[in-house]
């Protein structure tokens, strides 16, 4: 689990893709503080396991599913990432509950200045879009944003000076794209509440009026 706080910026030093998934080297220094093999490190957002570890950096595995669903497959050589940690139960909750699990690769279709502050505007498969909520938090390359603005088929996130500095996502331009989570306790809540409304093979919602006198709710 992660906060989607970045503890700093990495660079690949190497990527090798085969068959079987990829390895991928990246220098570091904040997060080889306590690392150990084994550990999980949010790399741009995907959770990756260390499988080895050097004075100036780690290497980790990624699977093919990985590689597929997100933009690991396009880093090379010199390209930056966001890198953190996962969390301690001592630590605070500064950001989000974020599982490092990506939902799918959206592209950044607009960049905005507003005083201070970026606005990025993304498309977004309309699936994914029940779960994005004005002022709600989704995960971008593994940085926790507020959601600003939602349309059918797009959602906007403004980007702080501070989190513009200290991470990748104030670098990037229109047409990269980037990997997003969407909120984990959105999804939780609709598994749990499927039985009382229906489920993707049933257009109908079994919530009525009638069982919410039963239930007591009015």
């Amino acid at each position: 689990m992660f906060t989607g706080l970045v503890e700093e910026i990495g660079t690949v030093r190497r990527i090798t893709v085969s068959a079987d998934g990829a390895s991928i080297d990246v220098a570091a220094k904040t997060v080889l503080s306590d690392l150990k093999i084994g550990d999980s490190v949010a790399v741009s957002g995907p959770c990756l396991t260390v499988t080895a570890l050097a004075g100036d950096g780690f290497t980790a595995y990624v699977m093919p599913e990985t590689l597929k669903k997100t933009n690991l497959g396009n880093l090379s050589a010199g390209s930056e990432v966001n890198l953190e940690r996962a969390l301690s139960l001592n630590a605070r909750l500064g950001g989000h509950m974020v599982s490092g699990h990506i939902d799918a690769a959206v592209d950044l279709i607009d960049r905005q200045r507003e005083g201070g502050a970026i606005l990025l505007t993304f498309n977004c498969l309309p699936d994914l879009m029940r779960y994005i909520v004005p002022k709600g938090s989704v995960a971008l390359d593994g940085v926790s944003l507020t959601v600003a603005a939602v349309g059918e088929d797009r959602f906007t996130v403004g980007v702080i000076p501070h989190t513009a500095d200290q991470t990748t996502v104030g670098r990037r331009k229109i047409g990269d794209r980037f990997n997003l989570e969407v909120d984990l306790l959105g999804k939780y809540v609709e598994k749990m509440l499927s039985p009382f409304t229906g489920d993707e093979k049933s257009e109908k919602s079994k919530i009525s009026l009638a069982f919410l006198q039963e239930q007591g709710y009015i």
